[in-house]
């Protein structure tokens, strides 16, 4: 695909990450549609989390990055590190999995919402801390006046993980990134983040790469996936021919574990 032909949306060719002589991710090629949500899915240690860190350019330090990721057109690999930053939270955001270790404990939670609200939207103090209460509002959270005075020790896992969902829209990305966003919480609570994920995507047509080691969840959000093993793309395709009939012995693997968290589930 040439430069003048790349369709809009998240384009990944032959993306390929090494660190320290070692090849942690090797010609990893996918497509996201504007405004869909794929899944990208493996084991642990498949290379997931690289992937989604590499479309952040939130790669370790010495890390060699090559190949191709457009973001709507925009080149991202080989940005200089001060326009990369630029695109972080305004053009492509990101839910990390564990929202305990995203949030600053020692800030109140509303004043982490505010900062990329006016990073990335230019706004004064009063209409990001209006802004602020809006997106509190927008991802379920409870009196969001009362709630966004609290420091992230006082709220729940699920109320942490909807803040961190607010700060990455702050900025109105097109784009989200999720990496495993919903493996630290409750059945209940986990169902209700996946609800929210597809209301606010759908809503805002916000495009978004949900990464997960759970076949289950993916079926949940996204129509089609990513298979990755020891950080290559194994098979893609639609999440319920994934399920029906998987292909690689990866993706046997985890249409297995599926099967069995739902019989101990049901």
């Amino acid at each position: 695909m040439s430069d003048e032909t790349a369709a809009p949306g998240l384009d990944v060719r032959g993306l390929t990450v090494r660190i320290a002589g070692r090849t942690v991710l090797d010609d990893v090629t996918f497509t996201v549609p504007p405004g869909r949500r794929v899944g990208v899915i493996g084991a642990s240690g498949s290379g997931k989390s690289m992937t989604s860190l590499a479309l952040m350019g939130l790669e370790p330090a010495g890390a060699s990055v090559t190949g191709s990721i457009r973001l709507d057109g925009q080149e991202l690999v080989g940005l200089p590190d001060r326009e990369r930053a630029r695109t972080r939270g305004a053009a492509i955001g990101m839910v990390f999995q564990e929202p305990g270790t995203a949030l600053d404990p020692l800030r109140r939670v509303g004043r982490q919402i505010v900062e990329p609200l006016r990073l990335h939207r230019g706004l004064d103090r009063r209409a990001a801390a209006e802004a602020a209460v809006g997106l509190a509002r927008d991802v379920g959270l409870p009196d969001p006046e009362l709630l966004l005075r609290q420091y992230p020790h006082q709220l729940s896992g699920g109320q942490r993980q909807r803040i961190c969902i607010a700060m990455a829209m702050a900025g109105e990305p097109a784009f989200l990134v999720a990496d495993e966003p919903t493996t630290a919480l409750d059945v209940t609570t986990q169902a209700r983040i996946l609800d929210l994920f597809e209301s606010l995507t759908a809503s805002r047509g916000t495009g978004m790469l949900f990464v997960t080691h759970d076949l289950a969840v993916l079926s949940r959000i996204a129509d089609t996936a990513v298979v990755l093993d020891s950080g290559r793309v194994v098979e893609q395709g639609r999440v319920a021919d994934l399920l029906a009939t998987p292909g690689h012995p990866a993706t046997v693997a985890l249409v297995e574990a599926a099967r069995a968290t739902a019989r101990r589930t049901s």
